[in-house]
């Protein structure tokens, strides 16, 4: 492992101090550097860290292990870190970090703007495109899931230092939108008054109008003349709906000032309830993110043109397409009428998030679905090496694919009306659990809410309904489908979002009860004596490495593991160790402390999520 490796590691996890000590005494021992394989133990009883490297290297040096790992020991400088050391095992050693080395590091950790998260290495953008919602449609519970793990991710890339650009590439352009504006236009629709329920109906209203698939159906299978004449007379008002569509788009592309005013207020009246949304889930997305497929309209001739001029597209049939070597269908980025694709503008998207943006990594937080898509239109962007930043970097083109949202009855979440959840029903519901549940939990005379007022309750609560939505989401498996249960999701006990933002506000509780200042806490020493106080520091000062780990992963349930991880390692030191009551002062503000950097870290690790960290619940 290089020096330079060593420096993107947290300098205050024992694993980073580890994992150099004992690379030295394998390099010393065995001529030449190898990952120790340092790992936290699965058992406190055994040690708090292994290192396992003996094995695979004894097997390459044809050595017994136990003796490899004796002599890597041996040669191993841990003074002042380790308390006890052994070989176990068939070339495990085992290591038992001395109390004092760990308060020292969680010291530093408490003390460090970034919870020890060390200097971002690459200094290139991370572009994550999200939410992606379609102008004049209403938002629905796919969009929850594009929106908030992407609003995560960036999160999480901001933590760590980078430079993080989110788009939200709206579906604001072609002749779907200009179908839907010609229609408006035709009924003499109010603009100024326009719901985004009026503007779905519209959409809606154009699709149905406008359709020809029986005249479509008989021109393909060659149906008689009557029957193609019978319904050419049928469909002639589609096909007027469609020529006023057309001319409405040309219009639109042309630039015309009223059509242009209009479309501009369907963007308007579809982005309110976008903001709305993002609002309730305390997401970061506004005007400032939105680049949709028109910002890309005037690029997409020179997409075609330019994989004209490399040879990398042909014509088939008029149409212009990108054949792969490896697989059987091409990639078509235009039709053989002169229309572009979503292929065309996603390599144009492509292109200006890592060239114009300087995107070392783009993610697409899209369906699952588009997986196909996606990697035909990433391999296209490599044939013609347009996944490279300005300065020539490498970019990395990831589809995040996640799974679908579902009901009860495993099946794709319907109202019980049997519609489509749209994305605000499904807020307003979970907003309206959470506050049952706080205003239940605030009758009880006992409870640290009971006497707030109901605006601060209600507040409350629709911060623990969005706690529950988002964690039960972002701490699975993002690819996987996943049942909506807001019983389970709105539980203060078990793996929820509740549950952590009871802990915060239990920590905050405990420290507001201490009557102890700040100042007084922060600068306590920190003594572990107890097991339980030693294996909660341990895991704080995991925290940058696993905030490390998922900008590396793309895995956001890294966090949901960690942060409940966290809670249990906290509630056991609190039955363990009197924090309050402890026997003097010294142990009572160390305890303190520990309480501190624990609450921080779990508003910090909450925050990657977008979760508030409520002070009281």
């Amino acid at each position: 492992m290089t020096d330079a490796t060593h420096a993107q590691r947290p300098a205050c996890d024992p694993a980073t101090v580890l994992d150099a000590r004992f690379n030295r005494a394998i390099e010393a021992v065995c001529g030449r550097a190898a990952d120790p394989q340092v790992r936290a133990s699965g058992n406190p009883k055994f040690g708090d860290y292994q290192v396992n490297a003996a094995m695979s290297l004894a097997k390459e040096r044809g050595t017994n292990p136990r003796a490899l790992a004796d002599e890597i020991l041996k040669a191993t400088d841990l003074a002042g870190i380790a308390a006890k050391c052994e070989v176990a095992g068939p070339g495990f050693i085992n290591v038992t970090l001395e109390p004092a080395f760990v308060a020292a590091r969680l010291g530093e950790l408490s003390v460090s703007p970034t919870l020890g998260i060390p200097p971002a290495a690459d200094p290139h953008a991370v572009v994550i495109d999200l939410c992606g919602v379609n102008v004049a449609k209403q938002m629905h519970v796919g969009h929850l899931r594009a929106t908030i793990i992407g609003d995560s991710l960036a999160r999480v890339f901001e933590r760590l230092g980078r430079k993080v650009w989110r788009e939200n590439h709206l579906g604001d352009w072609g002749l779907p939108i200009a179908m839907t504006l010609a229609r408006l236009v035709r009924e003499k629709a109010d603009f100024a008054r326009l719901t985004l329920d009026d503007l779905n109906a519209a959409y809606r209203g154009a699709q149905k109008e406008t359709s020809t698939a029986d005249l479509d159906a008989a021109y393909e299978f060659r149906c008689g003349p009557h029957r193609i004449a019978e319904l050419e007379l049928q469909y002639e008002p589609a096909r007027a709906a469609m020529e006023h569509a057309k001319r409405t788009l040309v219009r639109l592309q042309s630039g015309d000032a009223e059509i242009v005013r209009l479309w501009e207020r369907l963007i308007e009246v579809t982005m309110e309830q976008v903001y709305e949304a993002a609002r309730t889930l305390n997401v970061k997305v506004g005007p400032e993110n939105n680049r949709g497929e028109s910002f890309y309209r005037d690029r997409l001739a020179g997409v075609v043109e330019a994989f004209a001029k490399s040879g990398l597209a042909k014509s088939d049939k008029g149409a212009m397409v990108v054949p792969f070597a490896d697989r059987e269908r091409p990639l078509l980025i235009q039709k053989s009428d002169g229309g572009f694709l979503y292929a065309t503008t996603d390599l144009a998207a492509v292109r200006f998030r890592t060239y114009e943006l300087d995107g070392s990594l783009v993610v697409y937080v899209v369906d699952a679905r588009q997986r196909d898509h996606f990697k035909d239109v990433f391999d296209a962007a490599r044939l013609i090496g347009w996944n490279t930043t300005k300065d020539g970097a490498e970019s990395t083109l990831v589809h995040l694919g996640f799974g679908a949202v579902l009901g009860a009855d495993k099946k794709p979440l319907k109202t019980r009306s049997g519609e489509n959840f749209t994305l605000k029903d499904l807020l307003d519901e979970a907003c309206e659990r959470g506050t049952a549940e706080v205003m239940r939990r605030a009758a009880d005379a006992t409870s640290p809410t009971h006497g707030l007022p109901e605006a601060e309750l209600r507040a409350i609560g629709a911060a623990v309904g969005i706690a529950a939505v988002k964690y039960a989401d972002l701490s699975g498996d993002l690819t996987k489908d996943y049942v909506f249960d807001l019983d389970r999701m709105v539980a203060f006990e078990g793996d929820t979002g509740p549950y952590l933002q009871y802990a915060h506000a239990r920590i905050a509780s405990i420290l507001a009860k201490s009557g102890e200042g700040a100042d007084a806490i922060s600068s306590a020493p920190l003594s572990l004596a107890e097991p339980a106080e030693k294996a909660l520091a341990l895991h704080l000062l995991r925290y940058a490495q696993m905030t490390l780990d998922v900008g590396r992963s793309l895995e956001t349930n890294r966090v949901g593991l960690y942060l409940r991880t966290l809670a249990e390692l906290f509630n056991a030191f609190y039955q363990a160790c009197p924090v309050l009551k402890a026997d003097d002062a010294a142990t009572r503000l160390s305890r303190l402390r520990l309480c501190a950097i624990s609450r921080t870290v779990l508003a910090d690790g909450l925050s990657l999520y977008g979760i508030v960290a409520p002070e009281r619940m």
